[in-house]
């Protein structure tokens, strides 16, 4: 039970200061600002969770163009350190070699789950509510991905069907994924 309760407070952090790293590389790479007086709610709340571990990583990680290398590596060792605690209090079975391709594969998961979790709040917030900051945000994230299937699956009585497509490609890929660890270590 203490294990269980540790794996999830463990998993409930690593996946919060981690999400929120990649969701920094992505806001800077889609050069939206993070102040508030700029209109995004979130900023303040990402640096806040994560200019701890992205500033001190700048010194060694540079950007690599609009990507914010720091970030994508700060997130991966976050998951790198959650897979070492919970292979060490699995008693350190096996060879701990296979911790660094499975925290590559988390932050895979992770950003697949946090581009799946935008998509839901972009369709919700399509339909409920109509002109807020954190509507205009979410639209300014999403809109990327959701422009190439626009132009391939048209309107359906006037209902946009784009974020469902999207909704279902982020799940085959989590499906992908999620069968890589069987082939690989198997």
């Amino acid at each position: 039970m203490l294990h269980q309760i540790i794996t999830l407070l463990l998993q409930v952090i690593t996946g919060l200061v981690a999400g929120a790293c990649l969701l920094r590389l992505y806001l800077q790479h889609q050069r939206i600002p993070f102040a508030a007086r700029s209109g995004n709610p979130l900023g303040p709340f990402i640096f806040a969770l994560t200019d701890w571990l992205v500033l001190p990583l700048r010194r060694i990680a540079r950007p690599i163009g609009r990507w914010d290398s720091a970030s994508l590596v700060g997130a991966y060792l976050l998951e790198l350190l959650q897979s070492g605690v919970l292979w060490l209090l699995a008693g350190s079975h096996g060879s701990p070699g296979w911790l660094f391709p499975m925290a590559a594969l988390a932050v895979l998961r992770l950003a697949l789950a946090g581009a799946s979790g935008l998509v839901i709040v972009f369709a919700v917030l399509s339909w409920v509510q109509g002109h807020s900051a954190l509507a205009a945000l979410v639209a300014r994230m999403v809109s990327p991905w959701l422009a190439p299937i626009r132009r391939v699956v048209p309107l359906l009585g006037g209902v946009d069907l784009s974020p469902l497509v999207l909704l279902l490609l982020l799940q085959i890929a989590g499906i992908v994924l999620d069968s890589m660890p069987a082939s690989i270590f198997h």
